[in-house]
């Protein structure tokens, strides 16, 4: 994924931001044999997921998957990362995905497959390539009027396939081997070209019986990039330069559909070019640099970054590139934007105004593109000029008395002294996404959260899997004392692995040592941790438990939680 400072944990997409074969596939001109003992289906799934960038699986095992395990284990590209749950393994294939641009995860069918499933949901509603592998019942099994164990009782082994449908781009049952290969590789493609999971069950008596389909290694292959229509990619430039050159003051708003266009370098361009305002939606921080210079913060409405909103809503055009608008993001549908102001450029489309609308046009093109045209007429900085003269710095919070409890806002001044762009930052849902979101990152410090579904106890499998797919950076993690117990577990296996990520874990849950919150020095004590997490225990996981006060929130938590309350309580329309 790329960010401002090139790529995004160092893991550089190919043209297009198409995954395309490793040079060494690419420069063999065929394909050698396959000992015919290892021309298995097993096989040649363990070396599809590598050759796509897949180097580490997220599974638990169950009797349908064993025979299929195997096979991942044995390949030398691949590690296998037992996981204590299913949903902690697929939160690990997000977190994953989010860093390699692809993850996957491995479960046994329908009581390993519906308990997946919720995290299979997000990375869909966050446009992840997960590719989620099921070990299904015997080939021999299906058709008949036989019951399994593992399953609701029913003779119908199509439960889990159907549940699957409305959280996955495609779904494929291999019961045979004769055309097993074809299905793979279709599903992984679809996967890395709709940038969404994919469900592949494999029948647990099939990965280890031999096969000529896979006598040969894996053919490299390379998915085309989607080309912009030429006609519809000039029509849509001619008439948003139009409409930008007639603003007075224009502003641009990155989203996080970015991601899956991997435009964020070319919005960087278009940034510079232009002159405009920068700002970003919440869930696009990270994916573009901090360090801009004409960068004004975070837009989100009532609970912006200072003076961002007034900026941007009071534009008299912006372009947002790559939006998802919804309750949340919206606050309870408070923004005041107008769409007959507004350029909203997505992967494969881009809106004017009230229209029109062209489609065929892919956001990478269109953003390098209209970044050239732009350069070429007169740079407007206006909306910048203005929010230089209404922005007043925020006051740092208060000094700390030596035995006063601690505050969050103090903590957070701690975190963003310890960030560098060899550090990454996941934000748990909840008081974290407010709090992170006020961290200035430096240049090539990651960044995610998981606005759009919002699943609490995300960020430790997500933990996991982004710390495994990004090796380099040292991950820190912001997470509540009710969400990680959903999913606590999963610190046992970043231990096994060997992982030095720091979880900062704040417990505001009011137990009974609210006395010693009182009488503690924890300003000091925080202080103290942190230089042994990063001095003595830098190659060590590091657990930080913050104590703080219950009703120790960020003014944008009640702001935000009290318009999405309205939101959700309006009365029916009358009918």
């Amino acid at each position: 994924m790329e960010n401002g400072n090139g790529y995004l944990n160092g893991h550089k997409p190919v043209a297009n931001g198409m995954v395309a074969c490793p040079a060494a596939f690419r420069a063999s001109p065929a394909a050698p044999m396959v000992a015919s003992a290892e021309a298995t289906l097993g096989r040649h799934l363990a070396r599809r997921l590598v050759q796509i960038g897949v180097g580490d699986v997220f599974a638990v095992p169950g009797d349908f998957n064993l025979a299929l395990l195997d096979h991942l284990i044995a390949e030398p590209g691949l590690r296998l990362v037992g996981c204590c749950n299913e949903l902690n393994a697929g939160y690990a294939a997000d977190g994953y995905a989010r860093a390699k641009g692809v993850g996957a995860c491995a479960v046994t069918f329908t009581v390993g497959g519906l308990s997946v499933i919720n995290a299979i949901a997000g990375a869909y509603s966050e446009n992840l390539p997960v590719i989620c592998i099921v070990g299904g019942p015997n080939s021999n099994d299906h058709g008949t009027n036989r019951i399994l164990h593992h399953t609701i009782g029913l003779p119908d082994f199509t439960q889990e396939l159907r549940c699957f449908q409305p959280v996955t781009c495609h779904q494929v049952v291999i019961n045979n081997l004769d055309d097993a290969h074809e299905q793979i590789d279709k599903a992984i493609a679809t996967a890395l070209k709709e940038s969404k999971p994919v469900y592949i069950s494999v029948a647990c008596n099939i990965p280890s019986v031999t096969h000529p389909a896979f006598s040969h290694e894996p053919i490299p292959y390379c998915l085309a990039a989607r080309k912009s229509n030429k006609m519809g990619l000039e029509a849509a430039l001619q008439a948003t330069v139009d409409f930008l050159n007639k603003a007075v003051k224009p502003v641009m708003v990155a989203g996080p559909n970015l991601r899956v266009a991997k435009a964020g370098a070319a919005f960087e361009e278009l940034a510079d070019a232009s002159g405009y305002a920068v700002a970003i939606m919440p869930s696009a921080k990270g994916l573009v640099a901090e360090t801009l210079p004409r960068y004004i913060g975070t837009y989100w409405g009532a609970v912006s970054t200072a003076f961002c909103t007034e900026i941007v809503e009071s534009a008299d055009a912006y372009l947002f590139a790559g939006p998802i608008f919804n309750d949340y993001s919206s606050v309870g549908y408070s923004f005041l934007l107008k769409k007959e102001k507004a350029v909203i450029v997505q992967p494969d489309r881009v809106t004017v105004g009230n229209g029109p609308t062209f489609g065929c046009v892919m956001m990478k093109d269109f953003l390098t593109e209209l970044g050239k045209r732009v350069r070429k007429t007169k740079r407007n900085t206006t909306a910048y000029e203005n929010y230089k003269r209404i922005f007043v710095p925020q006051g740092q919070p208060p000094a700390s008395e030596p035995r006063e409890p601690l505050r969050v806002n103090v903590l957070f001044k701690h975190i963003q002294q310890m960030l560098t762009g060899d550090n990454a930052v996941i934000a748990e849902t909840g008081d974290s996404w407010f709090n992170c979101q006020k961290l200035k990152l430096p240049d090539g410090c990651g960044y995610e959260f998981q606005m759009q579904y919002g699943s609490i106890g995300w960020s430790v499998g997500a933990l996991l899997g982004y710390a495994q797919g990004a090796s380099e950076k040292r991950v820190i993690a912001c997470i509540g004392d009710g969400s990680f117990q959903v999913t606590a577990q999963e610190v046992s296996t970043m231990l096994r692995c060997g992982q030095n990520s720091i979880i900062f874990l704040i417990n505001n849950g009011g137990y009974t040592i609210e006395v010693e919150i009182h009488d503690g020095p924890y300003n000091e004590e925080l202080t103290a941790a942190i230089e042994t997490a990063t001095g003595v225990k830098h190659d060590c996981l590091c657990f930080i438990e913050v104590i703080v006060h219950k009703d120790d929130t960020s003014k944008e938590l009640l702001e935000w939680g009290s318009r999405v309350c309205s939101a959700n309580s309006r009365p029916p329309n009358p009918q």
